[in-house]
């Protein structure tokens, strides 16, 4: 076994609110010169830069876990994680059926694009990312198990999309993976708070939205390889996988 370290949530500039930096070859190489073995990408409600990122990382010795950050009809983010790209592809369809056909001004929530590897525009997306789905937390999470998905709520303890701020609570019929803690608070901290969560896996990782950010918070992961499957067992602490320091 070995440690593996993991920042599993990075916008890139497809995010409204990514800057124009984050792009994938930017992304790889702040990633890489900050020591990380694994990134996530995860825009907001689209998953159509993760290809780009795979390549930009194919040659070197990053690994690039495929995913989405998804703002539910409570406005709640939550991370969802693929390991193939059709199960990817078909999750797109579903963001793409549930967000709001809200048109997106650039001017006041930044462009959402989609490039390449040498920083030439593919995609425009039209409708406004940060929205939230037409369908609740508890729905969405079923849709990320149905195409084979991890799904881990996003920084809870925040005071502003959280399952904390929205709900005001954190659902016992909620199956989770993790729950993901921001660089606010410790794990010991937060279960001063709510001891009922004792059992839980907890993550952290960066939310970066710009490259210096990248890195900045982080979780290693005890795993054989770094690979899909391995991650999973790894939340779940399975055959002496385990999330380290989070």
């Amino acid at each position: 076994m070995k440690l593996f370290k993991a920042d599993l949530h990075i916008h890139t500039v497809l995010s409204p609110c990514g800057c124009l930096e984050m792009s994938p070859v930017n992304i790889v190489q702040t990633a890489l010169n900050r020591q990380l073995d694994i990134i996530g990408i995860t825009d907001h409600n689209s998953t159509r830069q993760c290809r780009q990122v795979l390549e930009a990382a194919d040659e070197t010795s990053l690994k690039v876990f495929t995913g989405v950050e998804i703002t539910s009809r409570e406005e709640v983010h939550c991370l969802a994680f693929f390991e193939h790209l059709y199960a990817l592809d078909a999750f797109q369809h579903y963001l793409d059926e549930h967000l709001p056909k809200i048109k997106n001004n650039p001017d006041l929530f930044g462009y959402q694009v989609v490039v390449d590897k040498d920083e030439n525009i593919l995609y425009q997306e039209d409708y406004l990312l940060i929205t939230g789905l037409n369908k609740g937390i508890n729905e969405i999470e079923q849709e990320v198990r149905k195409h084979g998905g991890i799904f881990i709520p996003a920084h809870i303890d925040k005071p502003k999309y959280s399952l904390i701020s929205q709900l005001g609570f954190i659902p016992d019929d909620l199956p989770v993976d993790a729950l993901e803690l921001s660089k606010h608070t410790s794990t010991s901290d937060f279960l001063a708070i709510y001891p009922k969560q004792s059992a839980s896996t907890f993550i952290r990782n960066s939310d970066a939205h710009q490259t210096e950010f990248i890195g900045t918070s982080y979780t290693y992961y005890r795993m054989s390889t770094p690979c899909f499957e391995e991650f999973r067992m790894a939340l779940h602490h399975k055959d002496g996988r385990e999330v380290i320091a989070a």
